[in-house]
């Protein structure tokens, strides 16, 4: 964006979203300026979403249906719904043409913009095929990615894996791995080799069907741990001591019936908590569902829930320009309808957002 902007009302403001009453100038996509004084509106400006785990390739098969498939009750299975390599999504991507496959994604991605969310990370699947897709169904659109790619058949000879990984890395920001049981551990343990020697970011999926896989997981000492639903204390010990992040996809859980993730003990263990939509074949993009279920299933302050919605996931995936509201940062805010037919007279403007805030609350986007 280029011109200056002035937007007053309710500041959540700097690395703790103080609410503070005045007015943000933005020129040239940057805040130059944060103010105080009486405000002329009740709106609320707000740091936009991180989305911090996605699978937006899974756009082109919404909502599967429910009931029986080949024998299973299909949203309750984990593994015939996204296990590689015969997992259902796997089947419908390799089936799915590619032009289908972008404008799908791109539906997806306009979504999340629409929704206030400013930046997202994707395990990509499909080598890299689908990393190139998802390039294409992001380009011409103001919100940041982060891009996580993973070889497409492990069963072939290292030498072949890791060269396609190679490739993979050329092109995304890093490696995402469904799971430690998923493959080999000594092809897993020179693809985690092969990532940090490219300097790029090494992610995977750990303890969301049981804790089996936890502790290869960590072995790896991953940049990113998705889920973690079955952690046990010891295990986020161990997480906490080597300081590792963690994304956590609450609605995901409870959908596929795998159980909730224990946010309120990593949080005591002072782990660094983000929170994504995950799979939009069973979920939406919409940040703020994520939020009011961790507000009012798991209770969790809320200043502390819309944390983990937008600035941790900023400082997770390394994300410079998408942050907290402060002069000299890079503009990422949504502006919120304080006099909405949801959020007049609310008494808190976080706890509003975050308990009862809608995607038809939003006024507008405004991003660097």
């Amino acid at each position: 964006m280029s011109g200056e902007q002035v937007i007053s009302g309710i500041i959540l403001a700097g690395d703790e979203l103080e609410p503070v009453d005045g007015y943000v100038c933005v020129k040239d996509g940057v805040i130059k300026e944060i103010g105080e004084e009486k405000r002329e509106t009740d709106n609320i400006i707000a740091p936009c979403f991180v989305n911090a785990h996605t699978h937006i390739g899974d756009s082109v098969f919404k909502d599967p249906p429910l009931g029986k498939y080949r024998g299973y009750r299909l949203e309750r299975d984990l593994d015939l719904l996204v296990k590689p390599p015969e997992g259902l999504k796997h089947q419908v991507l390799r089936r799915t043409p590619y032009e289908k496959l972008v404008e799908c994604m791109r539906s997806s991605i306009q979504d999340m913009i629409a929704t206030g969310t400013g930046a997202f990370a994707d395990f990509r699947e499909s080598g890299v095929m689908g990393i190139q897709a998802l390039k294409e169904a992001v380009d011409n659109t103001n919100i940041d990615n982060v891009i996580l790619g993973r070889p497409t058949n492990t069963d072939d000879p290292e030498k072949e894996v890791i060269s396609e990984v190679d490739r993979i890395l050329k092109n995304a920001h890093g490696i995402g791995i469904s799971g430690a049981n998923d493959m080999d551990m000594e092809l897993l343990e020179a693809i985690d080799d092969y990532t940090r020697k490219s300097r790029k970011m090494f992610a995977i999926h750990s303890g969301e069907k049981d804790r089996s896989c936890i502790s290869k997981a960590l072995s790896l000492q991953p940049d990113l741990l998705v889920h973690l639903t079955h952690a046990n204390r010891q295990d986020l010990k161990d997480v906490a001591d080597e300081n590792i992040p963690v994304v956590v996809c609450p609605r995901s859980n409870f959908t596929t019936g795998v159980g909730m993730p224990p946010v309120t003990d990593m949080l005591e263990k002072g782990i660094d908590v983000s929170v994504g939509t995950d799979n939009v074949m069973l979920n939406s993009v919409n940040m703020f569902s994520e939020m009011e279920m961790l507000s009012k299933l798991f209770g969790i302050e809320d200043r502390q829930v819309f944390k983990m919605c937008t600035l941790k996931g900023a400082t997770t995936l390394g994300l410079e320009k998408t942050g907290p509201i402060q002069e000299g940062k890079s503009a990422s805010l949504m502006i919120l309808n304080g006099k909405s037919n949801n959020l007049s007279n609310i008494n808190n403007p976080i706890s509003g957002i975050v308990r009862r805030g809608r995607p038809d609350d939003i006024l507008s986007i405004i991003r660097a």
